[in-house]
């Protein structure tokens, strides 16, 4: 997902810069939202789409919040660039807009991954991997059975 967020991007940013007479930034900006939207899209459906979906408003509002992180990153870096050293041809405005882009994924990666598309939590196997469902009780170093109510009496 992330080269074709990154190509969606550049794409609008640079459609953006040549149709209308917006500022860089503000098309940078632009460009962005829109990228992030596309990511969302493709990170919930198609690359995590394994994972936990039981709390979709929390994951929305934590992806918009890392995705503004995000977002005054990799804008802040072109900002930086066009205003502050006057590097404001489209070659520059493209790299430093790059360069942006690659930051910021940098931090985007590791909070969706931590925080947003959290994995499920791991199921423990049933049984100690010798067909019994609760281990061999002659064996004397197999772990006590777990408690199951629906399935198996209380214990002693």
């Amino acid at each position: 997902m992330g080269g074709l967020g990154i190509f969606v991007n550049l794409a609008v940013f640079n459609l953006c810069r040549a149709t209308t007479g917006l500022p860089v930034v503000r098309c940078s900006v632009i460009a962005t939202v829109v990228a992030i939207a596309f990511n969302y899209l493709g990170l919930r459906y198609f690359t995590y789409r394994d994972r936990d979906k039981s709390r979709s408003s929390r994951e929305i509002a934590l992806f918009a919040a890392f995705s503004a992180v995000g977002l005054v990153i990799e804008n802040g870096v072109l900002y930086i660039a066009t205003y502050g050293f006057g590097w404001d041809t489209p070659f520059q405005s493209n790299l430093f807009k790059f360069l942006g882009i690659g930051t910021a994924t940098l931090f985007r990666f590791w909070s969706y991954r931590a925080w947003v598309f959290r994995a499920l939590p791991a199921r423990e196997p049933e049984g100690d991997g010798d067909g019994s469902p609760h281990g061999d009780p002659t064996n004397s170093t197999s772990k006590p059975a777990a408690y199951h109510p629906e399935t198996t009496a209380p214990p002693p």
